[in-house]
């Protein structure tokens, strides 16, 4: 689902609208060179390159089209600012859908999808029964699915009861990783795509989820809530039982790829996450509001593999978040709010990347 993409709608609708011109790109931006804006319209998420850095895939919201939730889209990027960027449907509008993540032979897909529960968009979750709070749906119809470029699913990869998300690959293309609560908690797994096989590799209550590996495999890192106080357990164990959860307090994580020798890495407070590694395996790039006490804006920030030496990449006053580097290193795509007109569009974006 579009979990923390709408995280930042439901704060900002407590707020002001923001007196910022807009914009593609900002003073202290400068990591970015040659900003492309590729959508305009709706709620565009959690764009992920394909192993020859040429393409994406993505998730797209825009009722004005019809798009009721989250599906699942594939696109050429433009090189340029002169090329339109087009895109196709992957998913077949559907069921809702999410977490898509090319295979390294570029004919191949994974994502997430509520089809197994049927056509429909699942229900959205009365936030006024929670007193407003940001509360996500954890769908027990998701499943993980393979489909080629045409969209034609090959192969459904999960299909314990429960929610199953968040999947993506190692390098090399043969391990996923991904989110369950098939245990009772929100755990990551580890499968093996040839033989099926798979292992749970996080053991402590709390969400645990949004994982990525290193370049050479060895590594992961995801982000995780840890409910410490009695109040703090009963909520996520309340909600988690109604099949939700509320990620509002998350730090990122890291860990050898089998889970061992876990440790936390920010220790921030707030909203930290969609943390993912660089093409050098040397720094994670992380998304995170710290640095406001209203929860917003979210902005991205680098730092090393300790948490340490941590650098602030992207100054949007409203939502930047979901980065991901090309696999030359090339380029970097993200999810923001800026140049929406003063809207609360989110929108693609593309740039070279300045060391």
């Amino acid at each position: 689902m579009n979990k923390l993409t709408l995280f930042f709608a439901a704060i900002l609708s407590f707020s002001t609208v923001f007196s910022q011109q807009d914009s593609v790109l900002f003073a202290g931006e400068h990591h970015f060179k040659n900003i492309i804006q590729l959508t305009n319209g709706g709620d565009n998420a959690e764009a992920y390159w394909s192993y020859d850095s040429k393409r994406i895939t993505f998730q797209r919201t825009n009722p004005k089209e019809g798009i009721n939730c989250d599906q699942i889209f594939m696109g050429l990027v433009p090189t340029n600012n002169n090329t339109p960027f087009t895109y196709k449907s992957i998913s077949g509008g559907k069921g809702r859908t999410t977490c898509s993540y090319f295979l390294p032979d570029g004919k191949h897909i994974i994502y997430a999808s509520t089809i197994g529960g049927g056509v429909d968009c699942p229900p959205a979750v009365d936030r006024a029964k929670y007193g407003n709070k940001y509360i996500w749906p954890l769908y027990n119809s998701y499943d993980i699915y393979m489909a080629d470029t045409s969209g034609k699913v090959i192969k459904q990869l999960t299909n314990a009861k429960g929610y199953d998300a968040e999947a993506t690959l190692s390098y090399d293309g043969k391990k996923m990783i991904y989110c369950s609560d098939k245990e009772g908690d929100l755990e990551l797994y580890v499968m093996d795509l040839a033989t099926g096989k798979e292992k749970r590799i996080t053991h402590t209550l709390g969400y645990d989820g949004g994982a990525w590996f290193s370049p050479d495999g060895k590594k992961i890192v995801w982000r995780a809530s840890r409910p410490s106080t009695p109040e703090e357990i009963e909520e996520y164990k309340s909600l988690l039982a109604e099949g939700m959860v509320a990620p509002t307090k998350m730090e990122v994580w890291i860990a050898n790829a089998d889970g061992s020798d876990a440790k936390q890495i920010t220790h921030l407070g707030q909203a930290n996450w969609a943390p993912n590694f660089t093409p050098d395996g040397k720094h994670i790039i992380f998304c995170s509001n710290h640095e406001y006490k209203r929860g917003f804006p979210f902005n991205m920030y680098l730092m090393d593999l300790e948490g340490n030496n941590i650098e602030k990449i992207s100054r949007d006053k409203g939502f930047d978040a979901f980065p991901m580097f090309s696999f030359d290193g090339k380029k970097i795509i993200f999810a923001s709010n800026r140049n929406n007109g003063g809207t609360r569009d989110t929108n693609l974006f593309v740039a070279d990347w300045v060391e």
